[in-house]
C-alpha cells in the first residue's frame, strides 16, 4: 500500500525559509508526475508545485520564484524549498501524484508570522 509521509513544517517569520519533505513508500515515485499542495483554512486545496518524471517544473504565480520542487528518485522522496515566505502561505502542505491517485498523507503545517 502507498504511503506519504510529508515533513519539515514549522513556525517562521515572514521572509524566512523552510524545506519540506515528502517520502513514499509502496510505490516508485520516479515514474509519476508529484505534486506539492497546500490547505489554508476555509479555503480548498491547491496546487503549489508540480515536477515531471523528466524534471520539469511548473509554479502558480503565487508562488513563482519563492518556491522550488525538486526530486531523488534514488531516495523516493520529493522535496519543496519555500522562501521569502509569506503570511499568505500559512497552510497545510501535502504531497501527491498530479491525478491525486495515492492516499492523502497527513499534511505539514506550515505557519507563517507576520
Amino acid at each position: 500500500q502507498v504511503r506519504l509521509v510529508e515533513s519539515g513544517g514549522g513556525l517562521v517569520q515572514a521572509g524566512g525559509s523552510l524545506r519540506l519533505s515528502c517520502v513514499a513508500s509502496g510505490s516508485d515515485i520516479s515514474v509519476r508526475t508529484m505534486v506539492w499542495y497546500r490547505q489554508a483554512p476555509g479555503k480548498q486545496r491547491e496546487l503549489v508545485a508540480l515536477i515531471t518524471t523528466d524534471g520539469s517544473t511548473v509554479y502558480p504565480d503565487s508562488v513563482k520564484g519563492r518556491f522550488t520542487i525538486s526530486r531523488d528518485n534514488a531516495k523516493n522522496t520529493v522535496y519543496l524549498q519555500m522562501s521569502s515566505l509569506e503570511p499568505e502561505d500559512t497552510a497545510v502542505y501535502y504531497c501527491n501524484t498530479r491525478l491525486k491517485d495515492y492516499p492523502w498523507g497527513q499534511g505539514t503545517q506550515v505557519t507563517v508570522s507576520s
